[in-house]
């Protein structure tokens, strides 16, 4: 603790005032700070809302950065799940730094220096792929892309690379399996040890988990972090339903509805302050993911991995749905295809349906475990057809929200 706080201020003493925005979110705040509660109580969050704001008053690229825009070599911008997608710059210092943190994910999921890791879908702008390509490349493991080919050649390509480490989404996983197994060629027999996944809480999420490592005869570990904070988390070697924060690179917090601490093993948003990217620093960033911390001899952790998001729950008859626990449901009944969620909110009460590829025996399954987890009838009908995502899957339709 002693040295998240000696790097607070250090972060603070570097960034202050060249930064404008927050030079002047941090007005009367700007440290030195004696303590971590300290840091805490006085210095307000930093939201999403205030970075496209940001944006939007000084575009195209807002105030955040520390230095001149010209020395940032580095673009990125986030997936845009939740709203307009932000645009993220980084200098060399702070790119080298969420290199480091990736090699820490590398290293916590096993791989190591001679190992061959496979990539397989096309890089888009957000951070995610390219920080982890450029880490394992950094870290002497044979990088290799997979990007603008099909699931079947992505299979071939990776039995003839030999690859033994595999880093996707956990519907890809499941998804290139499907395929292999539909083409002759198992998942299981590949020589894959390894999984690193992220971009969906699958990972950490038991019965997913188990169904992709039976697929591959493999270890998942799962992964989380974002662009504007850089990689976050990686499954704990022992105990996967886990994730360990990477506490020198971040000083995390966990944070109620009314911005205070939650207990351990309560629920509640993860709030970070990174540490050592101080071209393009966020400082008590509210992250709308919720966790749920819990002690570890290393510092917290997050029982669960990532339980859901902020702004994705939605409210149906006065039930509170997670898309992760609605997930978890389903792949517990054995059920492993597409599935999409439809949620009409218009109405006084809301209203939610279900449609999957499967059989009618299969949707009555899970209808039922619907029904018995959540207290709430979810009809679950079949179709013939749904779509098939390589990235981050979205399987739910939420109409007249708001």
């Amino acid at each position: 603790m002693a040295d998240a706080l000696r790097k607070i201020n250090e972060l603070l003493a570097d960034i202050l005032p060249a930064n404008r925005f927050y030079a002047a979110k941090l007005a009367e705040c700007p440290g030195p700070f004696d303590s971590l509660g300290e840091f805490s109580s006085q210095v307000p969050f930093t939201t999403k809302q205030e970075l496209a704001a940001d944006r939007d008053a000084h575009p195209p690229l807002g105030t955040t950065h520390t230095w001149p825009t010209e020395g940032y070599p580095r673009y990125h911008q986030t997936s845009g799940t939740s709203g307009r997608p932000l645009v993220w710059l980084d200098d060399e210092a702070g790119w080298d730094w969420v290199l480091d943190n990736w090699e820490w994910v590398w290293r916590g999921a096993g791989v190591k220096p001679g190992d061959r890791a496979l990539f397989p879908f096309s890089f888009g702008p957000f951070l995610g792929f390219w920080a982890g390509f450029e880490a394992a490349a950094r870290m002497g493991v044979r990088a290799i892309p997979g990007g603008g080919l099909s699931s079947m050649d992505r299979l071939r390509l990776l039995q003839r690379s030999e690859a033994n480490v595999l880093c996707c989404t956990p519907t890809y996983a499941l998804r290139l399996a499907e395929v292999g197994r539909a083409n002759g060629l198992d998942a299981d027999q590949l020589g894959i040890r390894e999984l690193i996944v992220c971009g969906e809480p699958g990972g950490s999420l038991p019965a997913v988990r188990e169904r992709i490592e039976s697929a591959w005869n493999a270890r998942v570990f799962d992964h989380h972090g974002m662009t504007e904070v850089g990689p976050v988390t990686v499954s704990d070697e022992h105990q996967r339903d886990l994730l360990r924060i990477r506490h020198e690179a971040y000083f995390a917090e966990v944070i109620d509805d009314a911005g205070q601490p939650v207990d351990e093993g309560d629920e509640g948003e993860l709030v970070l302050t990174t540490l050592g990217r101080n071209g393009s620093p966020l400082i008590r960033y509210r992250t709308g993911d919720l966790v749920r911390p819990v002690a570890t001899d290393e510092g917290l952790a997050l029982q669960g991995g990532i339980i859901g998001r902020a702004d994705d729950m939605v409210v149906v008859r006065g039930v509170n749905l997670y898309p992760s626990a609605v997930e978890a449901v389903v792949r517990e009944t054995g059920y492993g295809g597409e599935y999409r969620v439809e949620v009409d909110q218009s109405g006084s009460m809301g209203e939610v349906a279900m449609c999957l590829c499967g059989t009618p025996t299969e949707a009555r399954k899970v209808e039922e475990a619907l029904r018995t987890a959540f207290s709430l009838r979810i009809p679950v009908s079949v179709v013939e057809e749904l779509p098939v995502f390589e990235v981050k899957a979205k399987r739910w339709v939420v109409k007249g929200a708001g």
